[in-house]
């Protein structure tokens, strides 16, 4: 595979990835708030010389679900927090997940070019459109949009927001203390957007950043999701559970790329996964087991439903799932919901198994096993067209990160697999990507 190295991003979250995971001994819960727990992981990922950390978002949530664990990952606001640890990082990329359902592409382009300037380079912006009622009950609708109309506002969502962060020239910028002058007005510009869903005239109220563009992430796996994916994203990140299952998406996506007449090795596929790692395999297997026994089959049941956007919370646990809808029909997310339908048919389970093989990743690929076996799989994906790298999902953050860190880096290093050193200064140059042209697109759209 020539000098191709993976590009591995640590998924962040306060305990672990496992709904259990701060129940389990090795974690303090009480540290959930607090930045300096933070600064300790994402200081050990860049040591590691990880591509990036990302944090997730959501705009809802349970009162029924509150005293499982639902705030186990804190509930910050991904932007707040990033900022607060770029100051603590020199080169780790800092991606944040911001719906397009709930905000305006202004404030977002400020926000993710402030984030690129305070960081010197290193932000990414993960797109969604959120999928629950719950969430649109909080910002004064009854419901969630259909998933169609959801993707289409994105669209235009990031059209506008891309336009924005090139409304400044490279160079615009002079600060000629001698002649009075700042900026050059005539490399500052207004994009007079006027589309189906926003006005905007601009230009952005901050300068070009240093990446150019902070660099777009996505994650949606759905029909529609492979379409937005392929037209916009540079960095996809997506659940699949065999290898089989990821080199038939991974194809899917780059060949698509191509369609809308993109580079498909500019766009970098990540699959999640969530590794438990032991001495030997039992031992692993027997941490695995403590942490599924650590849940709770109601909350389960609550994040189930939540996920498919349907209530199961009426169904017998040792029965089968029930039929669901015809995936087209979901409103939700239909990617994950397709795969927890399809994971439930093909191993037969019932959704009290159901729920603990979702315990631990939501339905991302979940290993347990030494660190070699954990290598070895991660070089097989690699190797075999289902990936470019990986979202690294610990099931226990604190221990396990720590464990993915000392023994499974060490032998994809070994092995060639990846870095040693960062090559650059920027999320965008540590992942390969290219420098954005200097201005796309300024020209009044009609």
């Amino acid at each position: 595979m020539g000098n191709r190295k993976m590009n591995l991003n640590l998924f962040l979250t306060s305990m672990g990835h496992h709904e259990a995971a701060w129940r389990h001994p090795s974690s303090d819960p009480e540290r959930a708030h607090d930045i300096s727990y933070y600064l300790e992981i994402v200081q050990k990922a860049e040591e590691a010389k990880l591509d990036s950390i990302f944090l997730s978002d959501r705009y809802s949530v349970s009162t029924s679900a509150v005293k499982y664990g639902e705030l186990g990952g804190g509930g910050f606001e991904p932007l707040t927090l990033l900022s607060a640890l770029s100051a603590a990082t020199k080169k780790i990329g800092l991606i944040a997940t911001v719906s397009t359902s709930f905000n305006e592409p202004f404030n977002v382009a400020r926000r993710f070019s402030s984030l690129d300037h305070l960081s010197k380079g290193r932000a990414g912006w993960n797109v969604i459109t959120s999928g629950t009622d719950a969430e649109a009950n909080n910002f004064n609708l009854e419901k969630i949009p259909e998933h169609t109309e959801r993707y289409k506002r994105a669209k235009e969502f990031v059209e506008v927001t891309k336009k924005l962060w090139d409304s400044w020239e490279e160079g615009a910028l002079v600060r000629d203390k001698e002649a009075g002058i700042y900026s050059l007005s005539d490399k500052v510009h207004e994009i007079n957007h006027k589309g189906s869903y926003y006005s905007v005239k601009g230009p952005l109220n901050s300068p070009r950043s240093p990446q150019g563009k902070p660099v777009i992430v996505q994650a949606g796996s759905s029909k529609t999701g492979i379409d937005f994916a392929a037209q916009f994203a540079e960095v996809v990140f997506t659940a699949q559970q065999s290898l089989s299952e990821a080199q038939a998406f991974y194809k899917a996506l780059k060949t698509r790329a191509a369609e809308f007449g993109r580079n498909p090795e500019n766009l970098i596929i990540l699959p999640g996964i969530c590794p438990i790692i032991g001495a030997t395999e039992e031992a692993a297997r027997e941490k695995e087991a403590e942490l599924h026994n650590l849940t709770n089959p109601e909350y389960s049941l609550l994040q189930l439903s939540n996920r498919i956007g349907i209530d199961l919370t009426g169904y017998p646990l040792d029965e089968p799932l029930p039929e669901l809808p015809e995936i087209q029909q979901i409103q939700g997310h239909q990617s994950r919901t397709k795969l927890i339908r399809d994971l439930a048919e093909k191993e037969n389970l019932t959704i009290r198994q159901l729920l603990l093989r979702l315990a631990g990743g939501r339905g991302h690929y979940t290993i347990a096993g030494t660190a070699e076996q954990i290598a070895d799989e991660l070089q097989l994906w690699f190797e075999n067209g289902g990936a470019d790298g990986f979202n690294i999902m610990p099931q226990l953050m604190s221990e396990g990160f720590s464990d993915f860190v000392q023994y499974v880096i060490p032998i994809l290093q070994n092995r060639g697999l990846f870095r040693t050193e960062y090559t650059s200064e920027t999320l965008r140059g540590n992942l390969g990507l290219p420098f954005p042209d200097k201005v796309q697109n300024v020209h009044p759209a009609g």
